[in-house]
This record gives C-alpha cells, sequence and structure tokens, in this order.
C-alpha cells in the first residue's frame, strides 16, 4: 500500500483500561486514511476476541476491548501484526460514491452570523472568506471561492455531531486549503453551514455551536431523519466515509428552487459511484480528479 511520507509503523497509546489508540500519522493525508481504513476492516476481518467497538477516523484508530477477555499487550502485540500486513498489502482501490454539493458560498445567513461575532475572529475588520484568502495567500474571496469548489474532497470521518461530514481536500499538500478555527467558538452556526478549520471543510449538520470559518450555506439537507427525499430513505446520515464531494456553486434564485425541490420531496444529489484508485491519484492528482468529475458528467462550474 501506498504509504510514501507517513510514519513507518503507528503510534500506539492507552485510552484507560479499556481503549487502544493507533496514530497513523500526526498529519492528514489521503495515504493515511487508507491506511486506517484497511486496517479497520483487518481488525473486523480477524474477529479478535474482546474487540468490543472499531472507531477508524481521519488518520487514527480507536478500539475499544473488554480487558476480562483479551489481555492489552496481546491485543497491541496482535493489532501491530495486522498493520504490518496491511502496510505490505498492494491494495490501493475502493469504491466511492462521488456526490455534487450545491453550496450558495457568500451566503446572507453565515455572513450575519459571522458579523455578530466578529469579536471572537482573527481580523473582526474582515469576513471570513477574505480572511480566509489572505491566509492562503490568494487575491481575493472570488479566487478563494474557486479553490474551494473546483477541487473534489474526500469524507474521512462522519461524526462529532450527527452526520456531520469532515472532508479533506484531494490535492497535493502545498496545494491545499489551510484555515485556522475562530479564536474563540461562536455560540450560533447556520444548519448546513459549510465551514473549514486547519485542512479540514465540514457541512454542520445541524444548528449549533461552532468554531469554524464559515464559507456559505449548502441548498439541501445532510441529515434528514424520516424524510421523503429517496437519498434518506436507506439513512437519516447522508455521507459516509470514502465519499468524494465536489462542491457546485449556486445563485439565490437556484438556492431557492432547490429549497422548494426539498419541501416537495423531489430533490435529489446528482451522484455517480467509481472504484478509486490512491497510487493513480498520487501520480497525477489533476488529471484523476478530473475523471472523478467526469463521472458526474463533468465540471460544469
Amino acid at each position: 500500500m501506498t504509504t510514501i511520507g507517513l510514519p513507518t509503523h503507528a503510534r500506539y497509546s492507552w485510552g484507560g483500561d479499556e481503549f487502544l489508540f493507533v496514530e497513523i500519522d500526526e498529519a492528514m493525508s489521503l495515504e493515511g486514511y487508507f491506511v486506517v481504513g484497511a486496517l479497520a476492516d483487518a481488525v473486523r476481518a480477524a474477529g479478535l476476541d474482546g474487540i468490543t467497538d472499531i472507531c477508524p477516523t481521519n488518520n487514527s484508530l480507536l478500539l475499544r476491548y473488554d480487558p476480562d477477555i483479551v489481555a492489552p499487550r496481546a491485543l497491541r502485540t496482535r493489532v501491530q501484526e495486522l498493520e504490518e500486513v496491511v502496510r505490505a498489502s498492494t491494495s490501493q482501490t475502493a469504491l466511492a460514491r462521488v456526490l455534487e454539493v450545491p453550496v450558495w458560498y457568500d451566503d446572507p445567513f453565515t455572513s450575519e452570523v459571522g458579523q455578530r461575532f466578529r469579536s471572537n475572529h482573527q481580523t473582526p475588520d474582515k469576513s471570513d472568506l477574505d480572511f480566509a484568502a489572505e491566509a492562503n495567500n490568494l487575491a481575493d474571496a472570488h479566487e478563494f471561492i474557486e479553490r474551494h469548489h473546483r477541487i473534489p474532497w474526500m469524507v474521512t470521518a462522519v461524526g462529532f455531531v450527527a452526520a456531520l461530514p469532515f472532508m479533506y481536500q484531494m490535492a497535493p499538500r502545498a496545494q491545499q486549503l489551510e484555515v485556522p478555527k475562530y479564536l474563540s467558538p461562536r455560540t450560533d452556526t447556520p444548519a448546513l453551514t459549510v465551514g473549514h478549520g486547519g485542512c479540514f471543510t465540514v457541512i454542520y449538520s445541524v444548528r449549533g455551536a461552532g468554531g469554524y470559518q464559515m464559507f456559505g450555506i449548502a441548498a439541501a439537507p445532510v441529515f434528514a431523519p424520516d424524510s421523503p427525499l429517496p437519498d434518506f430513505q436507506e439513512s437519516p446520515v447522508l455521507f459516509r466515509a470514502g465519499d468524494i464531494v465536489k462542491f457546485k456553486p449556486v445563485d439565490e434564485n437556484e438556492y431557492n428552487a432547490i429549497q422548494t425541490e426539498c419541501e416537495n420531496g423531489t430533490f435529489r444529489y446528482k451522484r455517480a459511484q467509481i472504484e478509486f484508485d490512491l497510487a493513480r491519484w498520487a501520480a497525477d492528482p489533476d488529471a484523476y480528479n478530473s475523471d472523478v468529475l467526469e463521472a458526474l458528467g463533468g465540471n460544469t462550474h
């Protein structure tokens, strides 16, 4: 498995007497994410005695175990053996859904909330988008928005609050957008806010507190219990780890039209399915991303 730039071995640590934490790398990467997923699958397939929960996330794996059934050090040794097998594997592909997510960037809802919490921000005299552009040495907010939606993102974890996706940009690290969080959290964030903190973009699934920079508002739900919408018949949670997201900018009229479709129960996310190949992506991210977007019928914005 491609592990270029990753430490040769994970860091293992304990959480009380019930948790084993496996950290593949301190820095986030798609290569590390794939190692985490493969290791989680290997642990699950091995059927290790005493494991009660397997929780893979962006670049680490948390295992909960029963110490009355399995000795901690014996468990660590067995997981380390599985890690060696995973890293030696040549498997670098996975089925992935590609979803197009319409977003009204620089919308009035997040802008109003941002103005209410400027005292919590690094630059009280600038908007979140202006600050993000400056932090990434870009000309202005327009260029930042272009960079944000032009390159797709991979969902590497879902959680923290119900259905919230953490997304990592599918670009070489030097080209990725990175923006620090607010100096202190807000007590309000609109539901469906497209936010960003560090290297991750998220979509706030529900209204609540938050500290990520706010760039826009998604036009359709990502968490919809008991919804008539076709995309939520199998699960109230839209995203799952491994999904690829293409943000599509929409204006006010398009946003309102999608809202009407959601109310009528007729909206459907545009989607496709591909076999994601980590090695091909790593060899030429730009070309591979273009192929990914072609699966959706091409990049129209």
